[in-house]
């Protein structure tokens, strides 16, 4: 009996590794529900797991029991924070975190994304063709502005409806039927035949005009601006700088917006170079009279008669272009500047009754060219009553590259003739009727020195006389 009882308590079931080894045979452990299996691991990550099963499900039951959080959840797939999870570790790319969502991915993420304007921002491929001029290979460019910012600038102008645009508004790239007057005629000539000392050293010297042109071919705007304006439209201001004092009172302005300018289409213009009158050449008694029609320039108030805030009554304009088509395009935003400079000069006679005076003389002159091409024009306008156009007369066109350089100094010469020529007696008719407006002319507008500039710049209204002048009927 005991010996029966030994064997039934010694009988146990045959573990898995033994019935595999059953009759001294090895062999691969069976596969049976009902024994026993090996130690279990932890279970507690797929206790966590199960976790955020659960969670996601009553979120998800939230998100459609409330419809207008659906699109939110697209947009942020997940509402834990990263202290919610069990190990107090930040998940990378947890967008809840937009820092470490950054750090992980290097963007921010989608319902971050307005943030990205308020940052730095790494220079783009298209800004780096034209490098600072602070670097010591900046071979390819002139000022601080690059070619991204230049082409953005003549952006409207690419479009040959832009000359529409002008038409609509009466400004017109061509002759018009009575042309010019016979004086402005003999004025274009003498323009361009006086003869002007020219640089003796410079990149258009005999001996290596030929190898500046060369390098100019496929060059950006900036590396022409550099090279060879200076030498097509010289500056006033330098030649005043070397002692032509009659220039002093000229002041230009390098791709600076006409911010003080009243406009005449959307665009504001913006030269690549422009020349006008500065305040120190106009009297005390001569401000104070234009003051009712200029405003609070330095608080931006727009005028008739001004282009930047330093710039009075402009008359001379320069664009530069790569290429020879690209010089249409340079020929818009001078007809769109000039009109404005012709502009100031009609309505300023037409405050005093003189406007016929003007009419079909040129007042103002512009300059387009690229790396061989210069294109010279006078404008002007035709004042039939109180109907006012105005028009575009081609002076010349030249390819200084030709006939090895014969005509590399025209435009230079030209230029140099507007300043000395030209110049003295368009600021004397300017004067003249300055000086027949009336004096202590009330418009409500404070002078300069009762404003604070401060006050003035945080909140300021246009000045209502030039919107009286450009409503006239």
């Amino acid at each position: 009996m005991r010996k029966r009882q030994h064997q039934k308590t010694s009988r146990r079931p045959l573990g898995r590794t033994e019935l595999a080894q059953t009759n001294g045979v090895p062999s691969l452990p069976l596969q049976t529900p009902t024994l026993s299996s090996p130690p279990k691991p932890s279970l507690e990550p797929q206790t966590r797991v199960a976790s955020v099963s659960r969670k996601r499900q009553r979120e998800d039951l939230d998100a459609s029991e409330q419809p207008e959080h659906r699109a939110l959840k697209r947009a942020r797939p997940s509402n834990r924070t990263p202290q919610s999870r069990d190990n107090g570790e930040t998940d990378e790319t947890d967008e809840t975190d937009p820092i470490a969502y950054w750090v992980a991915k290097g963007r921010w993420p989608a319902r971050h994304k307005h943030m990205e304007s308020f940052f730095a921002r790494k220079k783009s491929k298209t800004s780096l063709r034209s490098r600072k001029r602070s670097e010591p290979d900046s071979a390819s460019s002139l000022i601080s502005h690059d070619q991204r910012l230049r082409e953005e600038k003549s952006a409207p102008y690419y479009s040959p409806q832009y000359k529409m645009l002008l038409e609509t508004n009466g400004s017109f790239m061509y002759k018009s039927k009575l042309g010019i007057t016979d004086e402005s005629k003999s004025l274009c000539r003498t323009l361009l035949e006086k003869e002007q000392q020219t640089p003796k050293d410079s990149l258009f010297r005999d001996d290596i005009f030929e190898v500046t042109c060369q390098k100019l071919e496929d060059r950006n705007e900036g590396r022409v601006i550099r090279d060879i304006t200076p030498l097509i439209v010289p500056s006033a201001e330098t030649l005043a700088t070397y002692g032509h004092k009659e220039l002093d009172c000229l002041i230009e302005s390098i791709n600076e917006g006409w911010s003080n300018s009243l406009p005449l289409t959307g665009t504001r213009p913006q030269p690549d170079f422009s020349v006008g009158f500065g305040r120190h050449a106009f009297s005390d008694e001569q401000l104070e009279k234009l003051s009712p029609f200029i405003g609070n320039f330095i608080a931006g108030d727009q005028s008739l008669f001004m282009a930047t805030r330093k710039m009075y009554f402009p008359f001379l304009t320069c664009e530069v272009k790569c290429g020879a088509a690209a010089l249409d395009i340079a020929d818009r935003q001078n007809a769109h500047s000039m009109t404005l400079a012709v502009r100031a000069i009609i309505e300023l006679f037409r405050l005093i009754g003189r406007e016929k005076e003007v009419s079909r003389q040129i007042l103002a002159f512009s300059i387009s060219h690229n790396h061989h091409l210069v294109q010279l024009y006078g404008h002007y306008a035709v004042v039939q009553d109180k109907d006012t156009k105005y028009y575009r007369h081609p002076v010349r066109i030249v390819d200084f590259t030709q006939l090895d350089g014969k005509d590399k100094w025209t435009a230079y010469c030209f230029t140099r003739n507007i300043y000395d020529v030209w110049m003295p007696a368009h600021f004397t008719r300017i004067c003249s009727a300055i000086d027949k407006l009336p004096s202590h002319l009330d418009r409500n507008i404070p002078s300069l020195p009762e404003t604070r500039l401060s006050q003035e710049l945080e909140s300021h209204n246009p000045s209502e006389s030039y919107i009286c002048l450009g409503k006239r009927s």
